[in-house]
């Protein structure tokens, strides 16, 4: 009653809905709907249920609260069981009208219903669910990977719908049978979830109108600054690379796309390691577009080399990296490499990405991008 004095869309929602009694359930959600409710959450908090359990709970709280047919019915699934996707489809089948989720399933513990894996499945079995999918599936790959670079948290390889081989064949019968008829084995187009990321567009002889092209056909919007320093990268790119792939400009495009203020950029690089030698990192920095003195440190590797060199230069001492992880954009040894950083600065943590054919380098920027993501923010 409170928050009806406030707005109308309220959601109540029951903690551990799916190990409590259903007759308390429904006296629960009657008293809520009577103060307000626009929306009742029944979620599966710890992720215990199982589909048939949990699709029978909503049909039997549906049955036993009056007024229910007033709200929305929602589900809030957890995967510790793996079984997420399959319990928030058991509830759409016994009359859950919202099924709350998240991009690639992230989450506490092992995660939350995964988006793209609900739409799909609402999607390509149309036919069994009877339910119109009105979001732009095409979107899916691309949401998919912001979120993951974004915050950090890889895409294992065989994730459904955006994993890396979701649409990969290494069997040689099934190879064969994608080849004759690709239904045979493929359930869904890849291009139904905008996934043609390896489609060869671009080279080094490429103009600054085919690359806008490009980012016209992938609703990209750079004003003129951003286009001619992400222009540069890709000429960079095309130099080092015979062929450039979708995959890797959309990897150099999520560099250009944060706007925020970049106090550090990083101008030089250098490491020197090697069996017997102790690795050693020299950095120069620019701050706020000045160049400033070049630093060397030594360190337990190479890239703990780069890193305390970068804190000397910006005069982090607070800084603590919790999480490195470096990624394959693409095949082939002149792929792009994709670095992640996470680090813990004054008791928040600040992430950092950065795609570069050199993974040193890449490692440097994406590290100096969570220092200047803690100065600004």
């Amino acid at each position: 009653k409170y928050a009806a004095q406030y707005t109308e869309n309220i959601e109540f929602s029951a903690e551990d809905a799916s190990r409590s009694d259903v007759d308390f359930l429904a006296r629960l959600f009657e008293a809520a709907i009577d103060a307000g409710a626009k929306v009742i959450n029944i979620p599966d908090t710890v992720g215990y249920s199982v589909p048939s359990e949990f699709g029978a709970l909503i049909k039997d709280v549906r049955e036993k609260t009056p007024n229910i047919d007033q709200v929305d019915i929602s589900v809030h699934c957890h995967n510790d069981l793996g079984l997420a996707v399959a319990n928030s489809l058991a509830a759409i089948e016994n009359g859950a009208t919202q099924v709350e989720v998240s991009v690639n399933g992230i989450g506490e513990r092992a995660g939350n219903a995964a988006l793209e894996e609900i739409v799909m499945a609402l999607y390509t079995r149309k036919d069994y669910y009877g339910l119109d999918v009105t979001q732009d599936t095409t979107q899916i790959a691309r949401l998919s990977k912001l979120v993951a670079n974004s915050t950090g948290v890889s895409i294992q390889a065989n994730k459904a719908i955006v994993g890396a081989n979701a649409f990969a064949h290494e069997a040689g019968i099934h190879q064969d049978g994608v080849i004759k008829e690709r239904t045979t084995y493929e359930i869904m187009d890849a291009k139904t979830i905008g996934l043609d990321h390896n489609k060869l567009v671009l080279g080094k002889h490429s103009g600054r109108h085919a690359l806008k092209d490009f980012l016209d056909k992938y609703d990209y919007e750079l004003d003129d600054a951003s286009f001619e320093g992400f222009f540069k990268r890709f000429k960079d790119l095309a130099d080092k690379k015979k062929n450039v792939s979708n995959a890797d400009i959309i990897a150099l495009l999520d560099n250009e796309l944060y706007d925020y203020e970049k106090t550090f950029e990083l101008e030089y690089i250098s490491v020197l390691t090697g069996r017997g030698l102790l690795p050693t990192a020299t950095v120069r920095l620019k701050k706020e577009g000045e160049i400033i003195q070049s630093a060397a440190c030594n360190g337990d590797g190479p890239v703990d080399a780069i890193f305390q060199t970068i804190n000397e230069l910006t005069g982090m001492e607070n800084i603590k990296l919790m999480s490195y992880k470096i990624d394959a954009v693409t095949e082939g040894k002149d792929a792009l490499g994709e670095a992640f950083i996470a680090s813990e600065i004054d008791g928040k943590i600040y992430t950092g990405h950065s795609s570069q054919t050199d993974i040193t380098e890449a490692s440097a920027a994406a590290y100096i991008e969570a220092i200047n993501k803690y100065l600004v923010y």
